[in-house]
């Protein structure tokens, strides 16, 4: 039997507080009515969609969520980037009291707060930047829960005024003294050890890692931050010998295909990609289903947003799988599969924002789990 998969949705909430964490980083909590507290539980690690339109367009984009399960806040932290609409918005114009339309919660970046509670565990988060976000909710989490638990968080940052919630995990350090151990390692300002200095690349974490901790020992490792520097982590716990099950990736933007991604692309796309036909598309969700007829250079996403299919989706660039879907029936290719593991793709499951046409009749149902 499958799961069905509980719908996401936007809801309209009120901006409760912004704090502003550093120069060019806010975070923004939400109110959240008593009718839809339900909806808007969350596990540690996921994210919200917000959505707003700026400068006359519709614009949603995902934010990791940065307060643990038993916190009573909703809290997501927003750092502003380069050309960045939405981010911009957000550190400039969004104020206390402003109404924003929120996604439920998603993301697969997740701790499984149920397991292992009240059993000696130790985890491991190695973040760069705004990558903090979501493993500052795990760490929340796992030393809130777990009182058996332990916690080492690896930190990059160029200096010590950009470190995002600075003042948040030192007084982390101060209730969890003997259970969480914070390394700040920063690229462009002097520290007094070595060990702490520079990039955190392949080797720097892996210098860390071995010095800090016992890799073998650790329950899990969640990695979180710019591209380069979780590359060069995954690279060093495969050098460790860390098992793959026990790390969790997540990605803020797409990244050049790997060579994994590359042999994932080939899987789905074991044919030519044609052009020019075009295809009879069944569309499930929520219930219903609606065919439509697309060519080969649209994505399936897209083409059932187009119908009104209300379809869900976050950063169409095949990172968030907000858009994930199951394909029942026929072909698709997938430029961008960063978003899935490979048990996901085997199963038969898509990223819609990617995905296109190989056949001439799909089957997709974005309500099984």
């Amino acid at each position: 039997m499958n799961n069905m998969k509980e719908r996401l949705e936007f809801h309209q909430l009120e901006i409760s507080d912004i704090k502003q964490e550093t120069i060019d980083a806010v975070s923004i909590a939400f109110q959240v009515p008593e009718n839809l507290r339900q909806k808007y539980n969350f596990l540690a690690g996921q994210y919200l969609t917000l959505r707003a339109d700026v400068d006359g367009e519709d614009l949603r984009r995902p934010y990791s969520i940065c307060t643990s399960q038993n916190e009573g806040e909703l809290r997501v932290c927003v750092k502003k980037v380069e050309q960045g609409r939405f981010s911009t918005f957000a550190n400039d114009i969004l104020k206390q009291g402003d109404i924003l339309n929120v996604m439920t919660p998603s993301g697969k970046f997740v701790h499984d707060s149920n397991a292992n509670d009240n059993v000696e565990q130790h985890y491991v988060g190695i973040a760069g930047g705004s990558g903090i976000t979501p493993i500052l909710s795990i760490l929340k989490t796992v030393l809130d829960q777990n009182p058996s638990a332990f916690f080492t968080l690896f930190y990059g940052n160029r200096t010590n005024a950009s470190i995002i919630f600075r003042k948040q995990i030192a007084g982390l350090k101060n209730v969890y003294m003997s259970r969480l151990n914070v390394c700040h390692i920063l690229s462009d300002e002097d520290v007094e050890s070595e060990i702490f200095s520079g990039l955190m690349d392949s080797q720097k974490v892996e210098t860390l890692i071995s010095n800090f901790t016992q890799p073998q020992e650790i329950s899990h490792f969640y990695i979180c931050g710019p591209g380069p520097m979780m590359k060069g982590a995954e690279d060093a716990l495969v050098r460790l010998k860390v098992k793959s099950q026990n790390i969790s990736v997540e990605n803020f933007v797409t990244a050049a295909p790997s060579s994994t991604a590359s042999g994932k692309q080939k899987i789905l796309n074991d044919e030519a990609q044609e052009s020019g036909f075009i295809a009879e598309v069944t569309i499930i969700a929520d219930g219903d289903s609606k065919i439509i007829k697309m060519n080969s250079e649209d994505s399936i996403l897209d083409k059932g947003n187009d119908a009104l299919m209300d379809l869900p989706f976050a950063c169409k660039g095949g990172i968030c799988c907000t858009c994930r879907a199951k394909l029942l029936e026929g072909k698709v290719y997938m430029a961008v599969t960063t978003g899935l593991e490979q048990e996901e793709i085997d199963a038969g499951f898509i990223l819609t924002c990617q995905a296109k046409p190989l056949s001439d009749k799909l089957v997709v149902d974005f309500d099984i789990a």
